[in-house]
């Protein structure tokens, strides 16, 4: 019983020593990973920054070429609004003359 009340300190001293030592390493290693991470994320924000005008002038490009599209559509639109409203008027005078 002596023995195990002496060993048992030991051995708890021992584990949590180790315990300590692979905490220590695996934070060390922590921190070079997270360095890495921070390098990569701003090499990747520079690249971003970089192509972002590219995406502003297609979206303005894309912007006014719905503009264009949408006036097209609406001149045929009322164009054919017209025309079909032209012949509906012509109709109904020819069925009054009757």
């Amino acid at each position: 019983m002596v023995f195990l009340s002496h060993f048992l300190p030991i051995m708890i001293y021992i584990l949590l020593i180790i315990l300590i030592i692979v905490g220590i390493v695996l934070g060390i290693k922590l921190i070079i990973t997270i360095d890495k991470v921070n390098t990569l994320v701003d090499d990747i924000n520079e690249k971003v920054q970089k192509v972002t005008p590219l995406f502003d002038i297609a979206g303005a490009v894309s912007n006014k070429v719905s503009n264009i599209v949408n006036g097209v559509v609406g001149a045929v639109e009322s164009l054919s609004y017209k025309l079909f409203s032209r012949k509906s008027k012509k109709e109904e005078e020819s069925e009054e003359d009757e």
